[in-house]
């Protein structure tokens, strides 16, 4: 009995893999070209979590442990490095990471306390997307 040499064979041809990594790699390029406008209010979106949340807490274990928040002179670096005139009592880091602390544009937080914005805290920001200062693309905690 004589039979086929490719009956018992299953798999894909190559013409057929071709055609599929070609499809993969045009809905990649597409979704690629929309990459920034979908990173875009992330970035904002991230910078609001560190402004409201994620620096909140080590200022306050500063505050607990200090008996208040580092001076605008101190800055957010108090938080990784004993200020000179405080070293006796400083507990910290209190901070994971390394200073500075760089917001989604590569630009440090801003930091100032007493705050202009919040009276009785302190007032963390970031320069947003155009990266100045004192502009409506700020991000803070007020």
């Amino acid at each position: 009995m004589i039979t086929p040499t490719n009956s018992g064979r299953r798999g894909f041809t190559l013409v057929e893999i071709l055609v599929v990594l070609a499809i993969i790699a045009l809905l990649a390029g597409l979704s690629m070209s929309h990459l920034d406008t979908l990173f875009g209010g992330s970035q904002i979106d991230v910078a609001k979590i560190m402004v409201n949340q994620s620096l909140k807490a080590p200022l306050t274990a500063y505050r607990l442990q200090m008996g208040d928040y580092p001076s605008t002179e101190e800055g957010l670096q108090a938080l990784f490095v004993a200020p000179p005139n405080k070293a006796d009592r400083w507990r910290g880091p209190y901070a994971d990471g390394k200073y500075p602390i760089l917001d989604p544009w590569q630009e440090p937080y801003q930091y100032r306390y007493p705050g202009t914005h919040n009276k009785a805290g302190y007032d963390l920001w970031s320069k947003g997307p155009d990266k100045t200062d004192g502009t409506d693309d700020d991000i803070g905690n007020w």
